[in-house]
């Protein structure tokens, strides 16, 4: 088990393409982690649902046969990988939680290989090619920090690193790093238009959670072509400042390694106070779908 000095955890992000062989793709993403111990990391994240292509650009019953039970084969497997290479592992699972019942699962294991606990993904997308409420039911565990290699995590999926309300709840929590395991890619015909404006927004508003909170971001995306959709990669981790320490390409695999000084968490917030400057006593609104004028 490698150990970073006081105060630093290696993170290693897992950018991959995925192949229609579910087998493939979990021997592929094993292979991954024993790199990224090798080069030093502590703590593993893949990508969003990487068991398999992103199979919800379709409505089909037949889909939901790749589901599984946690903790199941999938997790199993991870847990070895993580007690092997004494590495923390965050893995994205299609979850089976009773016949008619599925969820977009994030794992958290422990360098031991212990199940550390489970997120669901709570914000749930209907867009083209982006079915996603046709597989998941929306997520029943509330936002949550996990002690892994002596670091708080937290774990939000793809959709929810859109929400500011998703990060600060997890950093509320304790969370140190915010892991954003993702599937996100451009329409190919929307590409030319839209394509750059896309990937710096999804970029800036994840760094803007970085910022916010005080915390480390780290998002890892997978890439290649699938069906009508690329995916545009670019894993990256950004500090408590919201600056870039690692970034990945657009069209290939790769690791992300970054190390991260943790006392960065409290040096931010003590020059940005915004936990402490939060009006607790002012946000009941938040509450509401929205704030209606007219009565």
């Amino acid at each position: 088990m490698t150990q970073s000095e006081p105060g630093t955890i290696v993170v290693g992000l897992v950018q991959m393409a995925c192949a229609s062989d579910p087998a493939a793709n979990l021997r592929t993403a094993l292979a991954r982690i024993a790199e990224a111990a090798q080069q030093g990391a502590e703590i593993v994240c893949l990508q969003e649902l990487f068991g398999s292509q992103y199979f919800c650009q379709k409505e089909d019953p037949a889909v939901f046969d790749l589901a599984e039970p946690i903790p199941g084969p999938s997790t199993d497997a991870l847990g070895r990988a993580a007690a092997e290479h004494g590495v923390a592992v965050i893995g994205s699972i299609f979850e089976r939680r009773a016949p008619g019942l599925y969820h977009n699962t994030a794992v958290i294991i422990d360098a031991d290989g212990s199940l550390r606990g489970r997120y669901r993904k709570m914000h749930i997308p209907d867009d083209p090619l982006y079915y996603e409420k046709y597989y998941f039911s929306p997520g029943d565990l509330g936002f949550e920090s996990f002690a892994v290699r002596g670091t708080q995590v937290g774990v939000l999926v793809c959709w929810d690193q859109w929400f500011p309300e998703a990060a600060r709840l997890t950093s509320l929590k304790g969370a140190q790093i915010l892991f954003y395991p993702t599937a996100i890619g451009w329409h190919t015909a929307e590409k030319a238009e839209f394509g750059a404006a896309q990937q710096e927004a999804w970029e800036l508003i994840q760094r803007s959670h970085a910022l916010a909170n005080g915390v480390f971001v780290a998002a890892t995306n997978r890439v290649g072509h699938e069906g009508r959709l690329q995916f545009w990669g670019a894993s990256f981790v950004a500090d408590p400042f919201g600056r870039i320490l690692a970034r990945a390409g657009n069209d290939g695999e790769e690791l992300v390694i970054a190390r991260c000084d943790l006392h960065l968490v409290e040096q931010t917030r003590r020059h940005w106070p915004f936990l402490r400057d939060r009006r607790v006593d002012a946000y009941a609104g938040l509450l509401q779908r929205f704030a209606d004028t007219e009565r």
